[in-house]
Formats: C-alpha cells, structure tokens, sequence
C-alpha cells in the first residue's frame, strides 16, 4: 500500500515555515498568558464566588498538578502517538476547558476545568515544542525557529499579568472567555499548516501501562508535595507522606522501566549531561521568576494598594522579552553559543533581585523600573537557549520526550519557586516581621535559586549553536543504552 510522503523539513524561513511558526508559538503563547491572567483575577474569583484560601490556593495548584503530573507522558505520546495528532487533539481539550471555567459557579467546578486545562497544556506543549525541532532543519533555521516559539512563550507568561488585569476589569470570567476566541482560530489555522514531518510510522511501539501510572501518579505526589510546602505549619506529617509516597512511585517507576522492553523514558537518556544540567537550570531560573512574581502582586497590591491594573502595567516592561527574542538572543547565540548566553542571562537576573532587595513602602516605581527591565533580558537570554539545549544531541525520535522533560522542569520550578517564597513569607510574617520585611526576606528565594543557576551555567551547556550534534559514538552508545 502506498503511503503518504511526510514533507520535507524547512530549510529556510519561507513564509509557510514562518505561518507554521506563528500557529505553534501562538498555542504556547496561548498557555503562557493562560496561567498569568488567572493569576491576577484570582482575588476577583473569590469574592464573586466566595472561596476560601484553601480553594483559591487549590484553582491554582490543580493547574500546577495536571501539567506536572502528565508532562512525561504527554511528551511520550508525542513520539509514540504523532506529534501533530497529540497536538491537535489536546488543542481542542484545551479550548474547550479553558472556556469551560468561565461558566463554574462553585469551586469544584473550577477546579475540574483548571486541572483538565493543566492536563491538556502537558501533553499539547511537549507535542508543540517537538514539532518545531522536526519541521524546521537542525542548526540556525531550527535555532531561530525555537528562540522565536521560546519568546512568545515567554511574552505570554510576562504579558499575561498585563491583559489579565484589562479583562478582570470587566469580570474574572473573561479572564477564561477571551483565551478561546485566540484558541480556536489557532486550531484552525493549525489544522490547515501544521504537518507532522516525519509522516506515517509503522512502528510506533507499545504503550508502557506501568510506567505510565507509575510516573504521572509520582509526578503529582511530588507537586503536590511542593505546593503544601506553602503552609508549613498545616500537616507537616501529611505532607511528609505525600512525599514519601511520590518517591515510592518513583522508584517503581524506575524499576519498570529498566525491565520492559518499549519504556516510557529510555533512562538512557538521563546519562546525557547537557540535558541534565539544563533541565536544573529551567527549573531554578522559572522557579526564581515565578517566586519574584508572585512576591510583586502581593507588594503591589497588598502593600501599595495598587489594582489590578496597575500592578500589571507595572510588571508589563517585563514583555521586553518577546521583542529581545527573536531579534537579539540568536545573534547572542551564533556568536557566543547556547551555554555563555544563558549564563549571562542568569547573572543579569541575579543583579535584577539584588538591586530590588533594597525597596520599601515609598520606593518609587522609577528605581523599580530598571530591575523589572533587566529581568525582561535576562528571560530573553535564557528561556530560549534552554528550550535549543533541551533537545540538543537528542535523536529526533526522543524530541517529545525531551520536551516533556524540559516543561517538567519548567512546572516543578514554578511550583517550587512560588511554595518556597510563600514558605519563608508566612514564616517571616509568623515571627513578628512587618509585610515589607516579610517581602525582603523572601526575595532572597529568587537570588539564591539563580546564583545556583549560575553556578551550574558556569560549567558551560553544549557550546554549539543548538547544530552541533553529538559525537557519532555518543549518539551510538545513548541510542542502545
């Protein structure tokens, strides 16, 4: 039987490759400002719906479990299943649940729709990510192409705070309304241009059951695990056994995959380096940025009395990063490779917390500015060299798995770093501390995680521009292990 011929990879930024890039940087973009907007219409959801904190809390971590705990999977999927499928077909979950909260009238219902939202963005990311690295040839064409996606990603997430306060203004439900005008025409637009290069596979190998329950159920333990770590004071030995419980998993996990003969995860993979030190890396930098967020609405808001709006335009200089991106960080990369422009990244944002240490009550918003900018450079420099150093020396039948491990990484650091920062806030608070000094002390969350970052930066990722592949005996002995 005759089959389809899978299309040739792009070789040059032709304007259906640049179509193709805007359908797949719009969906992650779509899930970036997704999770910012929520953010700030929080307040706004509680006092419509009456939520306690415990619930209000929970519409943020059931996201953060959905898209932490299917992550594995759904980049295995990916790579099993068809990238464009998996794409397309979580697309659509996504739309429909995000759209779906908007309706909730009780918190469960919100939170129903939140996690299935986390869920569908867990297997619709690593999906997205990989068909970028198969459609668009590997060296400056894919390079270019993934700093671009990494950038708009990474503009959703800061702009997101921006729209978030805009739409709250005329109700929290168009905070979950308005993603599904955007989400939809991307479906379309994605259904007509988005191919899956590789084409029809014959052997796409079986599905790891074992391993599959095994991990996804490990992987939201452990989240869950970090997010209780927000309250410490509340079932310290709950807490303890949710971790001992996700490790437990974990480790069966492991076991299985070391036996059956199609794994889930090639644990092979995990012996590669680069990919090791920059998953840490994704992890510490996200989780520092995301602490420092979630700091800022509380100092703006809570001790500044800002509003929502306020609070987001003040954070909207951070966006800088979807301008830098693209235009800026490749040329950074050609030249000085993946691993120097990270750690350049990381040591501007270490300055960026260093120089916000010292704010009070009566700082003005113009001494903040220039640390809010430096943060906007620092995300262009890092988000998008890690997202090439991700996949870097990895075969192209494991990019889906890759980006799962990368997103991962990305979400466990989300998790982390907000948990950490509200840990040592309520603590600070709980010892007699004045909100300002409260806000100091946690601040030193975000400076520790990145100079930690840098520590490991400065060990240098893979130097190549994100085309230098692996030496013929590395790819030969990582393909059989």
């Amino acid at each position: 039987m005759l089959q389809s011929r899978p299309p040739a990879v792009f070789t040059d930024m032709s304007a259906r490759a640049w179509a193709v890039l805007a359908v797949l940087s719009g969906a992650i973009f779509l899930e970036g400002i997704d999770v910012a907007m929520l953010n700030v219409a929080l307040p706004s959801i509680r006092a419509d719906l009456g939520l306690t904190t415990g619930m209000l809390s929970g519409v943020v971590s059931a996201y953060v479990l959905g898209y932490g705990g299917f992550m594995l999977l759904g980049g295995r999927a990916a790579d099993l299943f068809g990238r464009r499928r998996v794409f397309l077909f979580w697309l659509t979950v996504f739309v429909v649940f995000s759209g779906l909260g908007g309706f909730a009238t009780e918190g469960w219902m919100l939170l129903t729709a939140r996690f299935v939202t986390g869920v569908a963005a867990a297997f619709m990311a690593p999906a997205g990510l990989s068909l970028i690295t198969t459609n668009f040839a590997e060296g400056p064409v894919r390079n270019r192409a993934l700093l671009v996606y990494a950038g708009v990603g990474a503009g959703g997430f800061s702009l997101g705070m921006v729209v978030g306060g805009v739409l709250t203004t005329f109700g929290w439900r168009w905070v979950f309304f308005a993603p599904v005008v955007l989400s939809a025409l991307i479906l379309v637009a994605a259904l007509a241009l988005v191919r899956d290069a590789e084409g029809p596979r014959s052997e796409r190998g079986t599905v790891d059951v074992v391993g599959a329950i095994s991990v996804t159920g490990a992987m939201m333990l452990l989240v869950y695990g970090v997010v209780r770590l927000e309250h410490p004071g509340e079932g310290p030995a709950l807490t303890a056994a949710v971790f001992a419980a996700g490790l437990a998993l974990l480790g069966l996990f492991v076991l299985t995959e070391r036996r059956v003969a199609d794994p889930l995860v090639r644990l092979g993979i995990l012996r590669n380096p680069n990919l090791v030190r920059t998953n840490v890396i994704a992890l510490l930098f996200i989780g520092s940025f995301a602490g420092f967020q979630f700091l800022a609405a509380l100092y703006f808001q809570e001790l500044r009395g800002w509003s929502t709006m306020e609070t987001g335009l003040a954070m909207a200089v951070i966006g800088i990063d979807a301008i830098l991106a693209p235009l800026l960080t490749p040329k950074l990369v050609e030249r000085f490779g993946n691993g120097r422009v990270v750690f350049g990244g990381v040591v501007i944002a270490a300055v960026a917390y260093l120089l916000l240490l010292p704010m009070g009550l009566d700082t003005a918003y113009t001494a903040i500015l220039p640390a809010l900018i430096l943060l906007g450079i620092s995300f262009a420099l890092v988000y998008g060299p890690l997202t090439i150093a991700g996949t870097d020396g990895i075969d192209e039948r494991e990019h889906g798995l890759a980006g799962g491990l990368l997103y991962t990484a990305f979400q466990f650091g989300f998790a982390l770093g907000v948990s950490a920062v509200t840990a040592v806030h309520v603590a600070a608070i709980a010892s007699g501390a004045s909100g300002m000094d409260a806000i100091r002390s946690a601040l030193f969350v975000p400076v520790i995680a990145v100079v930690l970052a840098g520590l490991l930066g400065a060990f240098g990722l893979r130097r190549g521009t994100g085309s230098t592949a692996a030496e013929p005996a590395e790819i030969t002995a990582t393909a059989t292990a």
